[in-house]
């Protein structure tokens, strides 16, 4: 693989959960904002197919959805429990790549093909470094069989898990980015 980066590529997917993860534990409402995004724009789901899949009632999940109520951290686990049925999460093996916003926009596949294995590639978006240890301890509790990252957290992420890590080294785009550097100094 060839992690450039100045290239473009397709968009990294932003995990659901964690997004409403993060959205919860910045306040209620952007709890609410996300959750109804993730119901009628990933999922196109009702409240009550989310009441079914979770065993939160109907009226509860209204309550919430509409600012009356807030998620207590059971119901919270619920829905989240519920929404990872529907995204599939944590039924299929996968290696969780973990990386920032540039590089995960280089990789082009979200498979990988290993001796006749085929393998999802779970993305993890980082910015710094405690980001990319946190997201290797979150890729292992969610079923990572396995992890990449950069060589500056691998020896860290390698310490706090149970799963082999891999670690990105991008021979080709090291030299690239020196000659970019280099043209950009002179101009």
């Amino acid at each position: 693989m060839d992690f450039l980066p100045y290239c473009t590529c397709i968009m990294a997917h932003v995990d659901p959960i964690d997004r409403l993860m993060r959205a919860a534990l910045a306040s209620d409402g952007e709890f609410v904002a996300t959750l109804n995004d993730l119901m009628k724009n990933d999922l196109r789901i009702s409240v009550r197919d989310l009441a079914e899949q979770s065993g939160i009632s109907q009226s509860s999940l209204y309550k919430i959805l509409h600012g009356k109520r807030s998620p207590n951290l059971s119901t919270l686990r619920d829905i989240v429990r519920a929404l990872r049925k529907y995204y599939h999460i944590g039924e299929e093996n996968f290696i969780g790549l973990i990386a920032a916003r540039p590089v995960l926009e280089c990789v082009e596949e979200r498979l990988a093909e290993v001796d006749g294995h085929r393998m999802r590639v779970r993305e993890y978006p980082v910015h710094t470094m405690e980001d990319a240890i946190a997201a290797g301890v979150r890729a292992e509790r969610e079923g990572a069989i396995a992890i990449v990252c950069a060589p500056i957290v691998s020896s860290i992420i390698e310490q706090l898990v149970h799963v082999p890590v891999a670690t990105i080294v991008p021979r080709e785009s090291v030299q690239r980015a020196i000659e970019l550097a280099a043209r950009k100094a002179w101009i």
